[in-house]
């Protein structure tokens, strides 16, 4: 059984390419993290400001070890959130 992420992220007028450019930066990162079994960031074709995340990890401890990496504090603590109009998560476990 995964633990899954499903957030949306909206980002701030003018500030998609920051918030694209965050995601193709944690992509690889979170996928080296060892407890990441997947990460794929999506953006809308129809609202560049619109972005859907799908993480899985192995655990719900795992992902709390993803958000405590430097690169979650760096690029979506310190350059993504900032820049988002509204961050929504949602929680799920596989069947």
């Amino acid at each position: 059984m995964a633990y899954i992420v499903a957030a949306y992220w909206r980002a701030k007028p003018g500030q998609e390419e920051t918030i694209r450019r965050v995601l193709e930066i944690m992509t690889p990162l979170s996928l080296q993290e060892p407890g990441c079994l997947f990460y794929q960031p999506h953006r809308s074709p129809d609202d560049p400001r619109l972005f859907f995340i799908y993480e899985q990890y192995a655990d719900e401890a795992a992902y709390e070890a993803h958000m405590a990496t430097p690169h979650f504090e760096q690029y979506v603590k310190g350059e993504a959130i900032p820049n988002l109009e509204s961050r929504e998560r949602h929680f799920f476990w596989t069947l």
